[in-house]
């Protein structure tokens, strides 16, 4: 906060005393806390943009006393009034280990803090500071520790090639821009029941923190290496678990269109002596008939592609990939909205580009079907050297969201200097702001990027 540094300084002292167990100081920090509370949120009032938020990662380290009051109280001294906490992640919960109902490992597995609750201990601590604080969460990708279960192997997404997201040739040690390895992913089938209600139990655990809104993030299949990153066949697809191929089939709405289907999924392409000898199983079935627009909203969006009986089976069997991550997206969003608090959907604007005559971008994100009642979280991470195509991104969704829904941009960079080709996010947010001023809020990514020494004390318990 400019012209705050006395009283930033301040709160620190008395951050420190109250540790050491002054009851005097503690409470004169809590009044500062609530001083700085209602500084922040008259800025942000009076301020564009209205809603400000830190996307924040927090590692075992950080059960150390004292540490969360730190971290929190460092991003109120920088102006935001929203905290987007990563609550799974990597396979692993912000769960403590004494009360994780859930597949997945805690995220804190110190002997002697199996009853620490780091998420329940941030979001209450950050509403003392007047911040809101929502739950982060990856959807589909379950992680690697979850693909090590015998008992899940068949909740697992699975290509034409039979392979998983963790055994077809991906290079685990290759690290994207932002420093996330694909070593740890592992993605599932949207349509497997039993995934489906793991995932619910982990979102009713989240829930019960009482979180200020839930975000959903990895709301997509996996970007593949080089080119596999473009889908140009179905067993390119990851609809081959048991569960898809079983809904799959359920599309067609006679004998005809499941045999298609079938032969579609098994061979990779129907040929003229398929048609005869589908013709001669079913004679009395005029056509092949399968759902339409109407019910799988995606074949909307994927305009005609020939129109071979060839082309339509490839048509349908993107619209179903895309199904079924709408269909996992709305369930969890339901449960969310049903407490009363805002689900959101965080997704690359660029995830669901058609690549050249019949291609899809690898991701299949049908983010322009995502519900207008969520809040979207477009990833505005262009690299041009200037503002021009992260204002182009988020252009881009604004343009193409529901009338009414809130778009809300996560930004990717640092304060007052260019890093990795990108303009400071004071100028990212300047430039936004002129060409969408319909956009009130906006994120940043992350507390990590904006705090690299004291990242790798956190990280390693330097401090």
């Amino acid at each position: 906060m400019p012209g705050f540094s006395g009283a930033i300084a301040q709160k620190e002292t008395l951050r420190q005393a109250t540790r050491q167990g002054n009851p005097a100081a503690q409470q004169q920090y809590q009044a500062v806390l609530t001083q700085h509370a209602q500084a922040v949120g008259q800025c942000r009032q009076q301020n564009w943009p209205q809603n400000q938020a830190i996307w924040l990662r927090l590692y075992p380290c950080d059960a150390r006393p004292g540490a969360v009051d730190q971290i929190l109280d460092d991003i109120v001294n920088r102006g935001y009034n929203e905290v987007y906490l990563e609550v799974f992640y990597d396979g692993q919960v912000l769960l403590p280990q004494g009360n994780n109902p859930t597949p997945w490992p805690s995220a804190v597995r110190s002997p002697g803090a199996e009853n620490l609750d780091l998420l329940a201990e941030t979001i209450q601590k950050g509403r003392q500071r007047g911040l809101k604080v929502y739950a982060w969460m990856f959807m589909l990708n379950f992680g690697y520790t979850y693909t090590l279960r015998p008992d899940r192997q068949q909740v697992l997404a699975r290509n034409g090639a039979g392979e998983t997201t963790t055994t077809t040739q991906i290079d685990g040690t290759t690290l994207n821009d932002f420093g996330e390895s694909h070593v740890n992913q592992g993605f599932v089938d949207p349509y497997n029941p039993l995934g489906q209600q793991d995932y619910q139990a982990l979102l009713n655990a989240i829930l019960q923190r009482k979180p200020n809104g839930v975000l959903f993030d990895y709301v997509r299949y996996p970007k593949g290496l080089g080119s596999e990153s473009v889908a140009t066949r179905v067993k390119d697809l990851w609809i081959y678990g048991d569960a898809s191929q079983q809904v799959f089939l359920q599309r067609a709405t006679n004998d005809r269109g499941k045999e298609f289907i079938r032969r579609f999924l098994n061979q990779g392409f129907v040929t003229e002596n398929d048609v005869k000898q589908v013709e001669k199983l079913y004679p009395e079935q005029k056509a092949p008939f399968w759902q339409d627009e109407q019910v799988l909203k995606p074949l909307s969006t994927i305009s005609p592609l020939g129109e071979t009986l060839q082309m339509q089976l490839w048509r349908l069997s993107v619209a179903h990939a895309q199904q079924g991550v709408l269909d996992f997206l709305g369930n969890a969003s339901r449960t969310v909205q049903s407490r009363g608090i805002p689900a959101g959907a965080v997704f690359f604007p660029e995830g669901n580009r058609r690549i050249r005559e019949q291609g899809f971008d690898s991701r299949l994100q049908p983010w322009s079907l995502f519900p207008g009642s969520m809040e979207w979280h477009p990833m505005a991470y262009g690299v041009c050297g200037n503002a021009s195509c992260i204002v182009s991104q988020v252009q881009t969704v604004v343009a193409q969201a529901p009338p009414g829904t809130q778009v809300i941009p996560a930004l990717a960079g640092t304060w007052g200097r260019a890093t990795n080709n990108r303009p400071s996010l004071e100028s990212q947010m300047q430039a936004i702001r002129a060409a969408t001023p319909q956009v009130r809020s906006v994120s940043h990514y992350s507390y990590d990027w904006l705090n690299p020494q004291t990242t790798q004390d956190r990280k390693f318990c330097q401090r």
